[in-house]
């Protein structure tokens, strides 16, 4: 059925654009850098990351501040697949740099 109303969709409000990434520091098998890389491009490109460490396995993962709650959620079904531990997250959940969530 065609909708019949002539009012426009409200546009969402955007988020200022944030002044620095947020990171946060995870460990993982090496061995499965690669398939954690595919799982963070199939969730929409959430983020990049870097490996810091490759012997031990640390990446360090770089997303917008205001996307932090989804990136959380993305590395707790990313354990579901693989053995991910969260070494330093300098924002937490509170989303405050320098405090611990």
């Amino acid at each position: 059925m065609k909708n019949t109303s002539r009012r426009k969709p409200r546009k969402r409000a955007c988020p200022p654009p944030p002044l620095h990434s947020a990171r946060t520091y995870v460990r993982l098998e090496p061995s499965k850098i690669g398939l954690f890389r595919f799982l963070l491009e199939a969730h929409d490109n959430l983020g990049v990351f870097t490996v810091t460490n490759r012997f031990t396995g640390i990446l360090q993962l770089r997303y917008s501040p205001h996307l932090r709650r989804e990136m959380r959620a993305f590395l707790d079904a990313a354990a579901t697949e693989m053995a991910v531990e969260i070494v330093l997250d300098p924002g937490g959940a509170t989303g405050r740099p320098g405090r611990k969530g």
